[in-house]
């Protein structure tokens, strides 16, 4: 997951957060572990696309909002990358577990004088949800490519709480999403526009999949939604949407055999920088 910054053209979330300050800061305890619930979850996802646009000996790559760096890591392991560049506002997490090969940076990907490049796979994660204008950002990581690179994005999609029946679980993620994105600005709603994103900046053969993690008692993903509701537990509260009694039911039901939600899902989309 990312800890990621505001764009220049944004003035921030209607609320005047920011990731990694007012919600998940990476100075709380057991943040670090959140994150990697998620990675548990999506890291194989992630590879298994990654590893068949190509990514392999010789590439290198920039990881984009890298969180605690298993992707990175993973690159290197099992694709054989030549070398990632992994960027973090906050790099605790990526600077604990160094290996050859990855390069750490602490940077605000927003700001006008980060300019790294050019890179043969640019990805991020989980960074473009957070940002007032993806569609300027995603403008900002294409031109990060070297001519035949390509840029993997992947954001979490929502796509059953909006019609989905009442139940402590859908309540809970309904007011997560409407908490969210009154104090640091997170919005889900256009992550299924990512293609048209990266056509709009001149990539091609774009291309998108969804992947759906199942909601079982004690998986990763079950514990992460639970963390993640307890560290944005004040702005869910405030949204009028839930209570804590109504929170507490939903972390409980979420971890039953009676809970039939589906998680939100991660949407990755790719497109590719003209070679000429």
């Amino acid at each position: 997951m990312a800890d990621t910054g505001l764009s220049p053209d944004g003035a921030g979330s209607p609320g005047g957060g920011r990731y990694g300050e007012q919600v998940f800061r990476p100075d709380q305890g057991g943040e670090g572990d959140r994150i990697d619930l998620g990675a548990l979850t999506y890291d194989d996802t992630t590879m298994a696309r990654l590893r068949t646009l190509g990514a392999g000996p010789g590439w290198t790559c920039l990881d984009v909002g890298a969180g605690t760096g298993t992707v990175a890591r993973r690159l290197l392991a099992e694709a054989g990358v030549a070398e990632v560049l992994a960027v973090d506002r906050d790099v605790r997490f990526l600077a604990a577990h160094p290996v050859t090969g990855l390069t750490v940076l602490q940077a605000d990907v927003t700001a006008d004088d980060f300019a790294p490049g050019p890179f043969r796979l640019v990805h991020a994660r989980f960074l473009l949800m957070h940002l007032p204008s993806p569609q300027r950002m995603v403008a900002r990581l294409s031109r990060f490519l070297a001519p035949g690179g390509v840029l993997v994005v992947s954001d979490a999609v929502d796509l059953t709480t909006a019609s989905a029946p009442s139940t402590p679980y859908t309540r809970a993620m309904r007011a997560m999403w409407q908490g969210l994105r009154e104090s640091i600005g997170t919005d889900v709603s256009h992550v299924p526009r990512h293609p048209e994103l990266l056509r709009g900046a001149g990539l091609e053969s774009v291309a998108a999949e969804i992947h759906v993690p199942p909601l079982l008692p004690g998986s990763p993903i079950s514990r992460f939604w639970a963390d993640t509701w307890e560290r944005a537990r004040a702005a869910m509260v405030g949204t009028g949407l839930v209570d804590d009694a109504g929170l507490d039911e939903a972390v409980a039901y979420l971890d039953s055999p009676r809970c039939t939600g589906l998680s939100p899902g991660m949407l990755t989309a790719w497109g590719w920088k003209p070679a000429s």
